[in-house]
């Protein structure tokens, strides 16, 4: 993996992790920003503007890539290199809750 890409991703703003972690299933915009809403209460809500530049920026970086074209709607899935970025976002955050409770993330 590219240090550059690394270096840019990791870590990733809360939106960019939700839009790489729902493309794990291809899907279009409006659909991962549905299911974030649904996964985070409401909590996270992500604009249109942040979604399709977030979606061009990962796109043209190789994270994710299109799927097809659904009713005039973009499908777009990640790729290996965004499975590795989104693998080492999990870790730096399971990492950061083990530390919260006190627990050594070696052990």
């Amino acid at each position: 993996m590219e240090d550059k890409i690394r270096r840019i991703y990791v870590p990733m703003t809360e939106s960019g992790f939700y839009i790489l972690f729902c493309l794990q299933k291809p899907q279009h915009g409006y659909g991962i920003s549905q299911q974030v809403k649904k996964m985070t209460g409401g909590a996270v809500c992500i604009s249109a503007g942040t979604m399709y530049g977030t979606l061009s920026k990962m796109e043209k970086d190789g994270l994710i890539c299109f799927y097809r074209e659904e009713d005039k709607r973009k499908l777009y899935q990640i790729t290996e290199l965004g499975r590795e970025i989104l693998s080492l976002e999990i870790k730096r955050i399971e990492r950061l809750y083990q530390n919260s409770r006190g627990e050594d993330a070696n052990e």
